[in-house]
């Protein structure tokens, strides 16, 4: 409707010194032409991308060490495929694996958010650090790509306030509760659950980044967990990189019952490419490949040689099955018809992953995603709701609930051991 007003003003006489006022160009009906067109009016925001583990591990942190101004076909993301996937914005996860913990995960942490820094250091003509909502619109008109800062599991903090403090103004935009595994303060999806949700200081950490501003993420915890979180946020949640449980019934995805809270809440489901959150035949052979390992290591005198030939045995006769872009596409329709067409996003988890759905094979494809959604119909305004306006709604009412939350109470001074350890 909008684009045919502007046609229509464009069209009519005016009276005065101005004549006519020039026509917008329509949208091309090609629905590729059309996808990139409609990139070039909206950032495209990724929710999550693991960019800066990849030059942990494969670069030793020295982000000089691999230019990603040239191809880098070994990871997903390099800059080249970035411009031609016309992303306009990007959550660079600061993930450390659970298995670091205490001191050790929040130095961790801190190195992967230098790593960020590096980036933006090195390539301050493609990257630009973005903190805000307007920061994003703004670096998105100069042609940079806005980057911002995600937070990859609870356990970064150490159960600390300062430390969730001191990372939100080293530029963390949010933070996920939890990774694999539960923290001392909230359950994970792919944990035996321990506090049935969040405890008290898990909700007390909830409510200390409403009043910072700092997104509360709900990928990877448990559903108890998302619950909790929902009940006490007075922000909108996001999940940052999950997708549907109806479509593939991976624990790491939302059930239909935490889909329909989002409307109320006002948050944001930013859909993944993780083939086995994708793709219910994938799941299932994840399932059987570590039933058939299981088996291997049991026999008598395996070794770690002898369970990974039969493991590769067992693949030959049993081949993984593909997750394909149309499957994302069917997460995305299911989550319109459940949760609503103002809480969907994208979050690709690329470079996080070892597989990726036949079609988003890297970060240049992004388009061919948004020309399928044309394809099947979702008009030009929801197509731009997906692509960014969702999210950048999100964080507009995060920095509305933070500003009112700010002048209404101090900084936390909760402690994990005063609030769940019963310490006077």
């Amino acid at each position: 409707m909008f684009r045919i007003l502007l046609f229509l003003l464009g069209s009519m006489i005016i009276t005065g010194s101005i004549a006519c006022a020039p026509a917008e160009e329509p949208l091309p009906d090609d629905p590729v032409e059309r996808a990139r067109a409609l990139h070039k009016l909206v950032p495209l925001t990724d929710g999550h991308n693991d960019l800066p583990w990849q030059y942990r591990n494969d670069a030793d942190r020295d982000v000089w060490a691999r230019d990603i101004s040239q191809s880098q076909p070994e990871w997903h993301t390099d800059i080249p495929r970035l411009r031609e996937g016309q992303l306009g914005a990007q959550f660079w996860s600061v993930y450390v694996p659970a298995s670091m913990q205490g001191k050790g995960a929040v130095r961790a942490t801190m190195e992967e958010i230098d790593i960020v820094y590096q980036l933006l250091q090195r390539y301050p003509d493609t990257f630009q650090l973005t903190l805000t909502a307007d920061e994003v619109e703004a670096a998105f008109k100069e042609g940079k790509i806005a980057s911002m800062i995600g937070i990859e599991g609870g356990h970064s903090i150490d159960s600390s306030m300062g430390a969730l403090r001191m990372f939100h103004k080293l530029g963390a935009g949010y933070m996920t509760l939890t990774h694999g595994t539960n923290v001392p303060w909230a359950d994970a999806s792919t944990d035996t659950a321990q506090a049935d949700g969040l405890t008290k200081f898990g909700e007390e950490v909830v409510r200390e980044m409403n009043r910072l501003g700092m997104l509360v993420d709900l990928s990877h915890v448990a559903p108890a967990t998302m619950h909790d979180a929902l009940d006490v946020s007075e922000a909108p949640i996001i999940f940052s990189h999950s997708s549907s449980r109806a479509k593939c019934d991976h624990v790491r995805n939302v059930p239909d019952e935490v889909l329909k809270r989002l409307s109320q809440n006002g948050g944001v489901i930013m859909a993944t490419f993780v083939t086995s959150f994708i793709s219910e035949e994938v799941r299932q052979h994840d399932i059987q490949r570590g039933e058939e390992a299981d088996r291997l290591r049991a026999m008598r005198g395996s070794t770690e040689e002898s369970v990974q030939t039969g493991l590769a045995a067992w693949i030959e006769t049993h081949p993984t099955p593909k997750a394909t872009l149309a499957q994302v596409a069917d997460h995305i329709d299911h989550i319109r018809q459940t949760a609503g067409i103002d809480h969907i996003g994208i979050g690709g988890d690329f470079d996080g992953i070892t597989s990726v759905p036949v079609g988003l094979e890297d970060v240049s494809t992004y388009p061919m995603l948004t020309a399928e959604l044309i394809r099947r119909g979702y008009s030009d305004e929801d197509v731009m709701k997906i692509l960014g306006n969702n999210i950048l709604r999100v964080m507009r009412k995060a920095e509305e609930v933070a500003a009112r939350l700010q002048k209404e109470r101090n900084p936390s001074s909760a402690r994990i051991e005063v609030l769940d350890g019963g310490e006077e």
